[in-house]
């Protein structure tokens, strides 16, 4: 029975464990949008590009759109030549998220569906919202939360200490990143069966 239970465990611990880790060259990968484009990441080869795994069903998500913070910084960030992609791992129904999208005014470049997982895992995705910066150089430069308020209460929006956008100015900057990796939180990523 202890085998068993320490097989489920490594398991469980498996998307976390093919991570890639900050510093390290980011897994390419090709996923659809919600209208069936394909999607590679090597398609932005020497760009910045965020990834923010999404689910409009979590509240720590809701807590950043429904503020309009998240919207507003894919807007100041994609205006800016940022390659701002969401992604939806799991079953999802592409024209409710259509739907939903136009309703928040959702600004990412494209919102991608990833729906067996492979991309999550790849990344060790674990939380919505999971966020990662891809540098110009192809490698992984930042991992983790949006910002420091884990909580999805959407007051603490304003006065949070936004990771995301700080690396990123630094990117843009030509600046290293001073805080490369942090915890994220928010709801568990549902992987495809």
């Amino acid at each position: 029975m202890k085998g068993l239970s320490l097989f489920f465990l490594m398991l469980a611990c498996a998307p976390v464990a093919m991570a890639v880790r900050v510093g390290e060259k980011a897994p390419d990968f090709a996923l659809n949008d919600l209208s069936g484009k394909a999607h590679k990441l090597s398609d932005y080869a020497g760009k910045l590009v965020v990834l923010e795994w999404v689910d409009h069903g979590c509240p720590f998500v809701e807590k950043h759109y429904d503020s309009g913070n998240m919207q507003g910084l894919q807007g100041k960030y994609t205006d800016k030549s940022v390659i701002w992609l969401g992604i939806r791992t799991g079953d999802a129904d592409a024209k409710a998220l259509i739907a939903r999208n136009r309703s928040l005014k959702v600004a990412p470049t494209a919102v991608l569906l990833d729906p067996d997982g492979k991309t999550a895992k790849a990344y060790g995705a674990r939380t919505t919202p999971h966020m990662y910066i891809i540098g110009r150089d192809g490698k992984l430069a930042y991992s983790g939360a949006l910002d420091d308020r884990p909580t999805p209460d959407p007051a603490t929006v304003k006065g949070a200490r936004n990771y995301v956008a700080e690396a990123l100015e630094a990117m843009l900057a030509g600046k290293l990143v001073q805080v490369r990796a942090t915890r994220p939180y928010g709801c568990a990523v549902k992987y495809g069966r």
